[in-house]
């Protein structure tokens, strides 16, 4: 089951800065990443939904405002792997928070 919220885009929808949510099903282990470069709901969802789809991805929720990335997943994931799906969305991973 994939759930993906996207609150707005950068088309001028009026709800910049709100969180996006992939669900993909479960819980795990959890790490906040930071991400630089996401300035809206459109950012937001483009980083979720490419983090979303590496494998062992439960949940991915990005928040533009605080530039935050928090994944849940099965096992822990390959730091390199999600700087590149961060990459693949056209942001910068920094680090984990």
């Amino acid at each position: 089951m994939t759930t993906e919220t996207n609150s707005g885009s950068c088309c001028g929808s009026g709800s910049c800065g709100s969180d996006a949510t992939v669900d993909v099903q479960g819980a795990g282990v959890t790490t906040i990443y930071k991400v630089s470069g996401m300035t809206c709901g459109h950012c937001e969802s483009s980083v979720s939904k490419e983090i979303s789809a590496l494998d062992a991805v439960t949940t991915v929720t990005a928040v533009a405002k605080t530039g935050e990335v928090t994944v849940t997943s099965t096992a822990p994931l390959d730091e390199e792997a999600v700087r590149a799906a961060v990459d693949e969305a056209g942001y910068e991973l920094v680090g984990r928070a």
